[in-house]
């Protein structure tokens, strides 16, 4: 039985359930009594509170509760939402404003919540959200990427949240004024809303003075952190649940306002209370993705080998700091800075400012896609104004030996750069490019070669736990610390302990989200699960067998370091018993040995994994619309080892239809009053299944020597290469024309307007 191997795609268990209906998901779950819970929302940016009277809205029919800010603190609710900050570049921290659970005072962004209401049913409670009388004196919003204008917080009177700085600033600018070449672009990242399948929800309840918060989130275990502050309660009094979650992305990584009022709704009521948000809910106070601009330099030498490299971003951060808001464009930019390439020295810059406008935060690669999107597409730039092809200056620059260490700090434990590139090169048949070129080219039509050569770090707690258990039922459950969000985490642990230990996979369970039988857990972000939760199993096994090997010796009549386990049975010369391990642990229970029945281990990564691979998009333009298609996709990746390939594939596609997303026609508009304009799916444009091509994918997997599996994870990557292989083969289509500079999303009016001016069509 192969251990470490690329192991044979297995179909996912889960989707029996999903498929059927049977999934359980937060609406599903909640208790059938429960109250349901409703917001009131902000419908301006930016406005001074001078009324609120709720008490029409008390007295309606159905209603049982009305919450605002000064109810909260009269509760006790006195804490800040927790917000992650980074260090400014003149040595203080950076700050993060006061975020309240319910607008105090102040309304800082549309979607923002001033009210909750309790009642019978949702429509009672919506009718009742009616009759609450609120009164405001407009503020001018704040909606640029500068710090100047209308202040948000007295306490930021520059909007600037901070200034972070990483490298050597110096030699950074010495090599550009020394080089012999030096290229540069300013490139802006769109703002997307993430529009998981499943909106976010929650629902609350208290058992003998225990809180139990289930909620659509990536992990438990921050959650109740964040609830054990701002409750002042003990953690173990605090239950905390995930159940089956339709999509994350990032979006559902950390804590909301309606995670800390619902809990108090239910502990005043005394009787459950739950909450659903609806699709443009969903889209007014869901954490927005990217949605920064990039000023880049790059100084190559006469062999055009690149010799330093400085960035300078502006990041939104909207209306207060989210959890992780802050390192998004700064530290987890910089774990990518340097991409691929062999680069001597480096600066990054990067200044987070407030406007009104939905948080920013974490979505699918966090600061990874960024920083990869504005390096490639400076790549890109730099072939063309040197007349170098594109694959040839990646080449010339790329680092040449591991382990490697970036100027960032980061250490590139394997990969093979050049194989892989060369087997893109050929699947993507770019010999054959020029002649369907010219086939565009008689009909009218512009076609763009555009190649995205990515790297990515892999983020999170490189430490995890993991519990095996077995049952009487001839069985065993694996409780995991991460959290699946649709990736198939139930098939891939059951099929790696399965692999390991030789249980059958049907007979094993996955456990996963719940804090009162999972003690400890990372949960799920930053493609870090797969990676830490097998390290972590590996271990817990190599005690479970050594354990039942010691059991065992004195059933068989041998010595304990005579008994072997094949990966499916525990045998000794001169003995008869040959147990299984559930046979084992049967025994093992009828011999009163409780002890073995039961096997636990938290184990630390030694060292990140960092997959990396090359996209190569191929566009096709029309001259008359604008329209832009993606005829040929091909993806070509190192995970390293794989436990179940398909579901690695599936992580890719799924990846890349979210990059094309963004690159073709996902853009959250604002007026300049800070009015949403694309609240609805009828404004706002996802990708659809005649946008995406067949993706053409494969593996050159190097092993990873930073765990024993020899794995790299895979959950983000997608993302990560998407956006600049589309960007660059749209600007390929779009130089012959004239046009210099392209910006996403390239939607037909966009594309068309670029073609008749040379510019971006205003919004």
């Amino acid at each position: 039985m192969e251990k470490f191997g690329q192991s044979q795609s297995t179909p996912r268990s889960e989707d029996i359930r999903f498929l059927t209906g049977r999934g359980g998901y937060v609406d599903d779950t909640a208790p059938a009594e429960a109250l349901h819970g409703y917001f009131l929302r902000a419908q301006v940016a930016h406005a001074q509170i001078t009324a609120l009277d709720v008490t029409a809205a008390r007295e309606a029919p159905g209603v049982h509760l009305v919450l605002t800010a000064e109810d909260v603190a009269a509760a006790g609710l006195t804490g800040d939402m927790f917000a992650a900050t980074v260090p400014n570049r003149d040595g203080s921290k950076g700050v993060a404003p006061r975020r309240p659970l319910l607008a105090e005072g102040k309304i800082r962004f549309v979607g923002e919540p001033i009210a909750l209401i309790v009642a019978e049913d949702l429509n009672a409670a919506r009718d009742a959200a009616e009759l609450i009388e609120l009164d405001y004196e407009d503020l001018p919003a704040h909606m640029d990427l500068v710090a100047s204008g209308p202040v948000l917080h007295d306490s930021l009177p520059d909007n600037r949240a901070f200034d972070f700085g990483l490298g050597d600033e110096a030699a950074t600018q010495q090599a550009l004024e020394s080089a012999a070449h030096v290229v540069r672009l300013e490139v802006g990242d769109n703002r997307i809303i993430v529009n998981s399948m499943e909106p976010r929800g929650a629902w609350a309840e208290w058992q003998d003075g225990r809180m139990h918060l289930c909620f659509g989130g990536q992990g438990v275990w921050v959650m109740q952190d964040q609830l054990a502050a701002m409750y002042q309660m003990p953690k173990d009094q605090i239950r905390v649940t995930n159940p089956d979650v339709g999509g994350g992305f990032g979006m559902k990584g950390m804590a909301y306002p309606e995670y800390f009022t619902i809990p108090l709704a239910a502990r005043l009521l005394d009787r459950p209370v739950r909450w659903m948000a609806d699709r443009s809910e969903a889209m007014l106070s869901d954490n927005a993705g990217r949605d920064l601009v990039s000023m880049v330099e790059m100084g190559f030498d006469a062999d055009l080998k690149i010799t330093g490299y400085r960035v300078h971003n502006i990041c939104n951060l909207g209306a207060y700091c989210s959890q992780f808001g802050q390192p998004i464009q700064s530290n987890l930019f910089a774990r990518v800075l340097t991409g691929v390439y062999d680069i001597p020295t480096a600066y990054l810059r990067c200044e987070g400012i407030l406007t009104n406008t939905t948080q920013v935060d974490a979505y699918r690669g966090a600061g990874r896609p960024e920083a990869i999107y504005v390096l490639e597409r400076l790549m890109d730039r730099a072939a063309r104004d040197l007349g170098v092809d594109p694959l040839e200056l990646r080449r010339r620059n790329f680092v040449a030996g591991f382990p490697y260490q970036t100027v960032s700090g980061e250490t590139y434990d394997s990969g093979d750069f050049h194989g892989l590139l060369a087997r893109a090169a050929v699947q993507a048949d770019l010999p054959g490019f020029d002649v369907r070129r010219q086939g565009s080219e008689k009909n009218g039509k512009l076609r763009g070669l555009g190649i995205c050569y990515y790297i990515e770090s892999i983020l999170g707690d490189p430490s995890e736990s993991v519990e095996i258990a077995f049952t009487q039922e001839g069985g065993a459950l694996i409780f995991v610390g991460t959290q699946s969000n649709g990736q198939g985490h139930e098939t891939v642990f059951a099929r790696f302990l399965a692999d390991q230990t030789g249980i059958p996979m049907d007979k094993i369970t996955v456990v996963q989200g719940d804090s009162d039988r999972i003690k400890q857990g990372g949960g799920t972000g930053g493609s870090r699960s797969v990676t830490v939760q097998a390290n972590v199993t590996l271990k817990a096994v190599e005690q479970m067998i050594a354990g039942f090997a010691a059991f065992l010796a004195d059933e068989m009549g041998v010595a304990p370091d005579q008994v072997q386990f094949d990966d499916e049975r525990f045998r000794a010369d001169g003995s008869n018993l040959t147990p299984s391990l559930l046979e084992a642990a049967e025994l093992a229970r009828t011999k009163g040995r409780e002890d073995l029945l039961t096997w636990s281990a938290r184990e630390k990564l030694p060292a990140r994994s960092y997959p990396n691979g090359c996209h190569i998009a191929e566009v096709v333009i029309d001259t008359e619309t604008g329209q832009t298609q993606l005829e040929n996709y091909t993806v070509v990746d190192d995970f390293g080892n794989l436990i179940n390939p398909m579901l690695a594939e599936g992580q890719v596609h799924g990846g890349v239809a979210q990059g094309i997303g963004q690159a073709l026609c996902e853009q959250v508009v604002f007026d300049a009053d800070g009015q949403l304009l694309t609240a609805s799916f009828m404004d706002y444009a996802m990708p659809r299944a005649d946008m995406i091509p067949e993706i053409g994918f494969s593996t050159r997997p190097v092993p990873s020597p930073s765990n024993p599996m020899g794995m790299k994870g895979c959950g983000e990557a997608g993302t990560v290469g998407a956006l600049a292989a589309v960007a660059n083969a749209v600007q390929d289509a779009l130089w012959a024309r004239g046009v210099k500079q392209v910006d996403m999303p390239f939607t037909p009016q966009r594309v068309w307007q670029m073609m008749e001016n040379g510019t971006i069509a205003a919004e």
